[in-house]
Protein backbone atom coordinates (compact mmCIF):
# COMPACT_ATOMS: atom_id res chain seq x y z
CA UNK A 1 0.00 0.00 0.00
CA UNK A 2 1.45 3.55 -0.99
CA UNK A 3 -0.24 6.77 -0.66
CA UNK A 4 1.96 8.53 -2.93
CA UNK A 5 3.38 7.78 -7.23
CA UNK A 6 6.99 7.79 -5.54
CA UNK A 7 6.28 5.42 -2.83
CA UNK A 8 4.24 2.97 -4.93
CA UNK A 9 7.21 3.00 -7.17
CA UNK A 10 9.85 2.56 -4.43
CA UNK A 11 7.65 -0.03 -2.71
CA UNK A 12 7.30 -2.37 -6.05
CA UNK A 13 10.66 -2.20 -7.09
CA UNK A 14 12.18 -3.15 -3.48
CA UNK A 15 9.33 -5.69 -3.04
CA UNK A 16 8.45 -6.78 -6.58
CA UNK A 17 11.10 -5.67 -9.29
CA UNK A 18 14.39 -5.81 -7.73
CA UNK A 19 16.17 -9.40 -6.77
CA UNK A 20 15.78 -10.39 -2.80
CA UNK A 21 19.19 -9.24 -1.62
CA UNK A 22 19.30 -12.16 0.54
CA UNK A 23 18.75 -14.17 -2.57
CA UNK A 24 21.55 -11.93 -4.44
CA UNK A 25 23.98 -12.55 -1.55
CA UNK A 26 23.24 -16.49 -1.12
CA UNK A 27 23.93 -16.44 -5.17
CA UNK A 28 27.19 -15.19 -5.31
CA UNK A 29 28.52 -16.95 -2.32
CA UNK A 30 27.22 -20.53 -3.45
CA UNK A 31 28.85 -19.18 -7.50
CA UNK A 32 32.22 -18.66 -5.68
CA UNK A 33 32.28 -21.93 -3.90
CA UNK A 34 31.16 -24.18 -6.80
CA UNK A 35 33.83 -21.97 -8.97
CA UNK A 36 36.03 -23.67 -6.61
CA UNK A 37 34.42 -26.93 -7.16
CA UNK A 38 35.35 -26.92 -10.87
CA UNK A 39 38.49 -25.58 -10.19
CA UNK A 40 39.98 -29.01 -8.70
CA UNK A 41 38.67 -30.87 -11.33
CA UNK A 42 41.74 -31.14 -13.80
CA UNK A 43 44.10 -31.52 -10.54
CA UNK A 44 41.51 -34.42 -9.44
CA UNK A 45 41.07 -35.72 -13.33
CA UNK A 46 43.66 -35.99 -15.88
CA UNK A 47 41.61 -36.55 -18.96
CA UNK A 48 39.64 -33.08 -17.70
CA UNK A 49 40.78 -29.87 -20.00
CA UNK A 50 42.95 -27.73 -17.69
CA UNK A 51 41.84 -24.42 -16.48
CA UNK A 52 42.70 -20.68 -17.32
CA UNK A 53 41.30 -19.16 -13.93
CA UNK A 54 42.42 -15.81 -14.57
CA UNK A 55 40.20 -15.69 -17.43
CA UNK A 56 36.91 -17.05 -15.52
CA UNK A 57 33.83 -14.72 -15.98
CA UNK A 58 30.83 -14.05 -14.96
CA UNK A 59 28.18 -13.07 -17.26
CA UNK A 60 24.54 -12.79 -17.70
CA UNK A 61 21.96 -10.57 -16.59
CA UNK A 62 22.84 -11.09 -12.84
CA UNK A 63 26.36 -9.84 -13.26
CA UNK A 64 25.63 -7.03 -15.23
CA UNK A 65 23.12 -5.93 -12.26
CA UNK A 66 19.96 -5.72 -14.94
CA UNK A 67 18.24 -9.09 -13.40
CA UNK A 68 14.78 -9.15 -12.44
CA UNK A 69 13.11 -11.53 -9.54
CA UNK A 70 12.69 -14.00 -9.38
CA UNK A 71 16.64 -15.48 -9.39
CA UNK A 72 16.58 -18.25 -11.91
CA UNK A 73 19.54 -18.44 -12.98
CA UNK A 74 23.34 -17.79 -12.57
CA UNK A 75 25.70 -17.47 -15.66
CA UNK A 76 29.22 -17.90 -15.47
CA UNK A 77 31.88 -19.05 -18.18
CA UNK A 78 34.96 -21.60 -16.99
CA UNK A 79 37.50 -20.42 -19.07
CA UNK A 80 40.06 -23.24 -20.17
CA UNK A 81 43.78 -23.81 -21.68
CA UNK A 82 44.08 -24.15 -25.22
CA UNK A 83 46.86 -26.06 -24.94
CA UNK A 84 48.15 -25.19 -28.35
CA UNK A 85 44.51 -25.12 -29.83
CA UNK A 86 44.07 -22.70 -32.57
CA UNK A 87 40.52 -21.40 -33.64
CA UNK A 88 38.99 -20.75 -37.64
CA UNK A 89 36.15 -18.15 -37.52
CA UNK A 90 33.81 -19.16 -40.45
CA UNK A 91 31.38 -16.19 -39.44
CA UNK A 92 28.40 -18.76 -38.95
CA UNK A 93 30.23 -20.54 -36.59
CA UNK A 94 34.16 -21.08 -34.69
CA UNK A 95 35.91 -24.17 -35.58
CA UNK A 96 38.73 -25.33 -32.97
CA UNK A 97 41.65 -27.36 -33.58
CA UNK A 98 43.17 -29.28 -31.02
CA UNK A 99 46.82 -30.20 -30.34
CA UNK A 100 48.05 -33.89 -30.46
CA UNK A 101 49.17 -35.30 -27.20
CA UNK A 102 47.08 -32.22 -25.39
CA UNK A 103 44.04 -33.55 -23.05
CA UNK A 104 41.72 -31.32 -25.60
CA UNK A 105 42.30 -34.11 -28.14
CA UNK A 106 40.65 -36.41 -26.78
CA UNK A 107 37.49 -34.69 -26.45
CA UNK A 108 37.43 -34.05 -31.07
CA UNK A 109 34.96 -35.25 -33.18
CA UNK A 110 35.81 -38.95 -34.18
CA UNK A 111 38.42 -39.25 -37.09
CA UNK A 112 38.75 -35.70 -36.78
CA UNK A 113 41.16 -33.03 -35.14
CA UNK A 114 38.30 -30.40 -34.62
CA UNK A 115 37.48 -30.06 -30.93
CA UNK A 116 34.06 -30.97 -30.07
CA UNK A 117 32.12 -28.36 -28.04
CA UNK A 118 29.34 -31.69 -27.19
CA UNK A 119 32.05 -33.97 -25.93
CA UNK A 120 33.71 -31.07 -23.53
CA UNK A 121 30.23 -30.15 -22.11
CA UNK A 122 29.42 -33.47 -21.38
CA UNK A 123 32.72 -34.14 -19.47
CA UNK A 124 31.93 -30.98 -17.18
CA UNK A 125 28.40 -32.94 -17.11
CA UNK A 126 30.21 -36.41 -15.62
CA UNK A 127 31.97 -34.53 -13.04
CA UNK A 128 29.64 -31.92 -11.74
CA UNK A 129 26.97 -34.94 -11.16
CA UNK A 130 29.88 -35.83 -8.68
CA UNK A 131 29.11 -32.66 -6.25
CA UNK A 132 26.78 -34.01 -3.84
CA UNK A 133 25.04 -30.53 -2.86
CA UNK A 134 23.30 -30.65 -6.46
CA UNK A 135 20.50 -32.71 -7.68
CA UNK A 136 21.54 -32.99 -11.23
CA UNK A 137 23.66 -31.43 -13.88
CA UNK A 138 22.03 -31.33 -17.32
CA UNK A 139 23.71 -30.12 -20.74
CA UNK A 140 21.19 -27.39 -21.45
CA UNK A 141 18.67 -27.50 -24.47
CA UNK A 142 20.81 -24.72 -26.66
CA UNK A 143 23.46 -27.08 -26.12
CA UNK A 144 25.44 -23.69 -25.05
CA UNK A 145 25.91 -24.81 -21.38
CA UNK A 146 26.05 -27.47 -18.35
CA UNK A 147 22.38 -26.24 -16.07
CA UNK A 148 23.28 -27.22 -12.50
CA UNK A 149 20.01 -27.37 -10.09
CA UNK A 150 20.55 -26.72 -6.79
CA UNK A 151 18.92 -28.52 -3.92
CA UNK A 152 19.05 -25.56 -1.26
CA UNK A 153 17.82 -22.87 -3.24
CA UNK A 154 15.14 -21.84 -6.09
CA UNK A 155 18.05 -20.73 -8.77
CA UNK A 156 20.10 -23.07 -11.11
CA UNK A 157 23.54 -22.62 -12.19
CA UNK A 158 24.66 -22.12 -15.90
CA UNK A 159 28.09 -23.45 -16.77
CA UNK A 160 29.80 -21.98 -20.00
CA UNK A 161 33.30 -24.02 -21.15
CA UNK A 162 34.73 -21.35 -23.16
CA UNK A 163 38.71 -20.45 -24.24
CA UNK A 164 40.29 -16.95 -24.43
CA UNK A 165 41.98 -15.82 -27.39
CA UNK A 166 44.98 -13.95 -28.04
CA UNK A 167 44.65 -10.27 -29.80
CA UNK A 168 43.24 -10.67 -33.33
CA UNK A 169 44.43 -7.95 -36.56
CA UNK A 170 41.73 -5.92 -34.88
CA UNK A 171 43.16 -5.44 -31.68
CA UNK A 172 40.29 -7.76 -29.47
CA UNK A 173 40.54 -10.89 -28.43
CA UNK A 174 37.31 -12.55 -27.55
CA UNK A 175 36.31 -16.17 -26.02
CA UNK A 176 35.28 -19.19 -27.51
CA UNK A 177 31.70 -21.08 -26.18
CA UNK A 178 29.75 -23.62 -27.64
CA UNK A 179 27.65 -22.53 -30.00
CA UNK A 180 24.76 -25.53 -29.49
CA UNK A 181 25.75 -27.28 -32.81
CA UNK A 182 29.04 -28.68 -31.38
CA UNK A 183 31.01 -26.26 -32.81
CA UNK A 184 31.79 -23.08 -31.07
CA UNK A 185 30.98 -19.28 -31.20
CA UNK A 186 32.82 -15.75 -30.22
CA UNK A 187 31.56 -14.08 -27.50
CA UNK A 188 32.46 -10.78 -25.17
CA UNK A 189 30.49 -10.49 -21.49
CA UNK A 190 32.95 -7.65 -20.09
CA UNK A 191 31.53 -5.45 -23.43
CA UNK A 192 28.11 -6.03 -22.03
CA UNK A 193 29.11 -5.73 -18.30
CA UNK A 194 31.35 -2.61 -19.35
CA UNK A 195 28.39 -0.65 -21.24
CA UNK A 196 26.10 -1.06 -18.60
CA UNK A 197 28.02 0.15 -16.01
CA UNK A 198 29.46 3.00 -18.09
CA UNK A 199 26.22 4.09 -19.20
CA UNK A 200 24.65 4.00 -15.75
CA UNK A 201 27.24 6.14 -14.25
CA UNK A 202 26.77 8.86 -17.19
CA UNK A 203 23.18 8.90 -16.34
CA UNK A 204 24.23 9.05 -12.58
CA UNK A 205 22.41 5.86 -11.50
CA UNK A 206 19.00 6.18 -12.72
CA UNK A 207 19.00 3.84 -15.35
CA UNK A 208 19.44 0.74 -13.87
CA UNK A 209 15.72 0.73 -11.79
CA UNK A 210 14.35 1.97 -15.43
CA UNK A 211 15.53 -0.87 -17.04
CA UNK A 212 14.63 -3.10 -14.66
CA UNK A 213 11.44 -2.01 -14.61
CA UNK A 214 11.22 -2.13 -18.11
CA UNK A 215 12.02 -5.79 -18.19
CA UNK A 216 8.91 -6.14 -15.82
CA UNK A 217 7.23 -4.70 -18.20
CA UNK A 218 8.07 -6.54 -21.44
CA UNK A 219 7.30 -9.71 -19.61
CA UNK A 220 4.11 -9.17 -18.21
CA UNK A 221 2.57 -8.07 -21.45
CA UNK A 222 0.26 -10.09 -23.86
CA UNK A 223 2.23 -8.34 -26.60
CA UNK A 224 4.77 -10.49 -27.55
CA UNK A 225 7.86 -10.23 -25.13
CA UNK A 226 10.93 -9.20 -26.31
CA UNK A 227 13.91 -11.17 -26.06
CA UNK A 228 15.56 -10.14 -22.54
CA UNK A 229 18.51 -9.43 -23.79
CA UNK A 230 17.60 -7.65 -27.08
CA UNK A 231 15.27 -5.66 -25.07
CA UNK A 232 18.24 -4.82 -22.52
CA UNK A 233 19.79 -3.10 -25.13
CA UNK A 234 17.29 -1.61 -26.80
CA UNK A 235 16.59 0.50 -24.06
CA UNK A 236 20.67 0.98 -23.16
CA UNK A 237 20.71 2.35 -26.71
CA UNK A 238 17.67 4.73 -25.82
CA UNK A 239 20.23 6.40 -23.17
CA UNK A 240 23.25 6.15 -24.52
CA UNK A 241 21.93 8.76 -27.69
CA UNK A 242 20.80 10.51 -24.93
CA UNK A 243 21.95 14.65 -24.26
CA UNK A 244 20.49 14.96 -21.29
CA UNK A 245 20.70 13.56 -18.28
CA UNK A 246 18.08 10.75 -16.96
CA UNK A 247 15.66 11.73 -13.93
CA UNK A 248 15.55 10.50 -10.71
CA UNK A 249 12.23 9.65 -10.90
CA UNK A 250 11.72 6.62 -12.51
CA UNK A 251 7.99 7.45 -13.44
CA UNK A 252 9.33 10.16 -15.92
CA UNK A 253 12.21 7.83 -17.20
CA UNK A 254 9.71 4.96 -17.97
CA UNK A 255 7.37 7.73 -19.76
CA UNK A 256 10.34 8.24 -22.40
CA UNK A 257 11.28 4.61 -22.47
CA UNK A 258 8.12 3.71 -23.36
CA UNK A 259 7.69 6.53 -25.90
CA UNK A 260 11.47 5.46 -27.35
CA UNK A 261 10.15 1.34 -27.96
CA UNK A 262 7.09 2.22 -29.88
CA UNK A 263 9.62 3.67 -32.67
CA UNK A 264 12.31 1.96 -31.75
CA UNK A 265 11.19 -1.79 -32.21
CA UNK A 266 10.83 -1.50 -36.15
CA UNK A 267 14.53 -1.07 -36.43
CA UNK A 268 17.66 -2.99 -36.01
CA UNK A 269 19.14 -3.91 -32.08
CA UNK A 270 22.59 -4.15 -33.08
CA UNK A 271 24.81 -6.44 -30.93
CA UNK A 272 27.24 -3.97 -28.97
CA UNK A 273 29.54 -6.51 -28.96
CA UNK A 274 30.08 -6.18 -33.14
CA UNK A 275 29.35 -9.86 -33.53
CA UNK A 276 26.05 -11.30 -33.90
CA UNK A 277 25.09 -7.92 -35.87
CA UNK A 278 20.99 -7.01 -35.68
CA UNK A 279 19.35 -8.70 -32.87
CA UNK A 280 15.92 -7.86 -33.85
CA UNK A 281 14.31 -11.21 -34.99
CA UNK A 282 10.59 -10.42 -34.40
CA UNK A 283 8.22 -10.26 -37.15
CA UNK A 284 6.72 -7.49 -38.09
CA UNK A 285 3.26 -8.30 -36.79
CA UNK A 286 5.08 -8.85 -33.57
CA UNK A 287 6.37 -5.91 -33.41
CA UNK A 288 3.32 -3.93 -34.55
CA UNK A 289 2.21 -5.32 -31.28
CA UNK A 290 4.63 -4.38 -28.78
CA UNK A 291 4.75 -1.19 -30.54
CA UNK A 292 0.90 -0.59 -29.54
CA UNK A 293 1.47 -1.71 -26.43
CA UNK A 294 4.20 0.91 -25.27
CA UNK A 295 2.38 3.47 -27.40
CA UNK A 296 -1.19 2.95 -25.23
CA UNK A 297 1.23 2.60 -22.06
CA UNK A 298 2.83 5.83 -23.02
CA UNK A 299 -0.98 7.70 -22.94
CA UNK A 300 -1.75 6.34 -19.46
CA UNK A 301 1.43 7.55 -18.00
CA UNK A 302 0.42 11.12 -19.13
CA UNK A 303 -2.87 10.60 -17.79
CA UNK A 304 -0.93 9.14 -14.44
CA UNK A 305 0.95 12.28 -14.24
CA UNK A 306 -2.18 14.74 -15.19
CA UNK A 307 -4.04 12.94 -11.73
CA UNK A 308 -0.34 13.30 -10.04
CA UNK A 309 -0.33 17.14 -10.62
CA UNK A 310 -3.56 17.43 -9.20
CA UNK A 311 -2.86 16.01 -6.40
CA UNK A 312 -4.94 13.02 -6.93
CA UNK A 313 -2.33 10.07 -6.01
CA UNK A 314 -5.41 7.17 -5.91
CA UNK A 315 -6.28 7.65 -9.75
CA UNK A 316 -2.32 8.33 -10.49
CA UNK A 317 -1.32 5.19 -8.49
CA UNK A 318 -4.50 3.28 -10.24
CA UNK A 319 -3.33 4.12 -14.22
CA UNK A 320 0.21 2.91 -12.95
CA UNK A 321 -1.40 -0.47 -11.65
CA UNK A 322 -2.65 -0.26 -15.55
CA UNK A 323 0.72 -0.64 -16.98
CA UNK A 324 2.49 -2.76 -14.35
CA UNK A 325 -0.46 -4.86 -13.46
CA UNK A 326 -1.82 -5.93 -10.00
CA UNK A 327 1.08 -6.42 -8.49
CA UNK A 328 1.56 -2.37 -8.39
CA UNK A 329 0.82 -1.35 -5.17
CA UNK A 330 -2.79 -0.27 -4.16
CA UNK A 331 -3.14 3.28 -2.79
CA UNK A 332 -3.55 3.53 0.74
CA UNK A 333 -6.85 4.73 1.67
Amino acid sequence: MASTVNTAFAEFLSDVVNLDPDDARGARTSRNWLRGQIHAFDDKHDDFPRRYSDQDIDFGSFARKTKIRELDDVDLIHCLVADGATYFDHGSHVTVTADPGTRLAGFCFQGSDLLSSTRVLNKFKKHLDEVPQYRAAEVKRNGQAITLELASYSWNFDIVPGFFTTRETDGRNYYIIPNGNGHWMKTDPRLDRDRVSRINQRHVGHVLDCLRLMKYWNRRHTAPSVPSYVFENMILSHYESRSDEASEYVDFEVSRVLDYITAAIYYPIQDPKGIQGDMNALEFQQKLMVSCQASDDALKTRDAWEFERKGDHKSAIGKWREIFGPSFPKFDE
